[in-house]
């Protein structure tokens, strides 16, 4: 991913209003890996029900706001479930149901995307086996180039489908 400014972070949104991304909170973007993370994404660390993501699409990259649903299914403590990124395999908690509202006039009438994916939004490393889940994992035999790409195939669906393409 190339490394982006706050303001280009902030330009990028494309599911809310431009006063509603001028409050975005961005994180610290010195310490970023840029050449190893396929997208950026963040938690609202006053607001844990929201994160954003900033993906790298054909045009430029586009952000979205996303709501993380409560997770009321206390009764499936002990199951398992696998990120729709990265196909990483965690324990309860460790993957989130994220929604986002679509991008434009759809959105403003409630239509909204929806995907599960790691609750940490480390998906980016957990795909390149720089960070491990504590779940032992299936055994794959996809190279890291091979997961990487499945995640950036996803990743341009869910997008793609939250926002139409633009053109830079």
């Amino acid at each position: 991913m190339d490394a982006l400014d706050a303001d280009r972070i902030r330009a990028s949104f494309v599911n809310c209003s431009k006063g509603e991304a001028a409050a975005i909170v961005i994180p610290g973007l010195t310490t970023v890996d840029w050449e190893k993370l396929d997208f950026l994404a963040w938690r609202n660390p006053r607001m844990p029900q929201r994160a954003y993501l900033v993906a790298p699409m054909e045009g430029g990259p586009v952000g979205v706001v996303l709501r993380v649903a409560a997770n009321r299914n206390h009764a499936g403590a002990m199951r398992t479930s696998m990120c729709e990124f990265c196909h990483t395999v965690h324990s309860a908690g460790g993957v989130t149901l994220f929604t986002a509202a679509k991008a434009g006039g759809s959105g403003r009438h409630g239509n909204s995307v929806g995907a599960y994916f790691c609750a940490d939004l480390e998906c980016s490393r957990y795909a390149r086996g720089t960070k491990r889940p504590i779940r032992v994992q299936p055994q794959t035999t996809m190279t890291v180039d091979e997961r990487v790409d499945r995640l950036n195939s996803r990743l341009r669906g869910v997008v793609s489908s939250i926002a139409p393409q633009r053109t830079a």
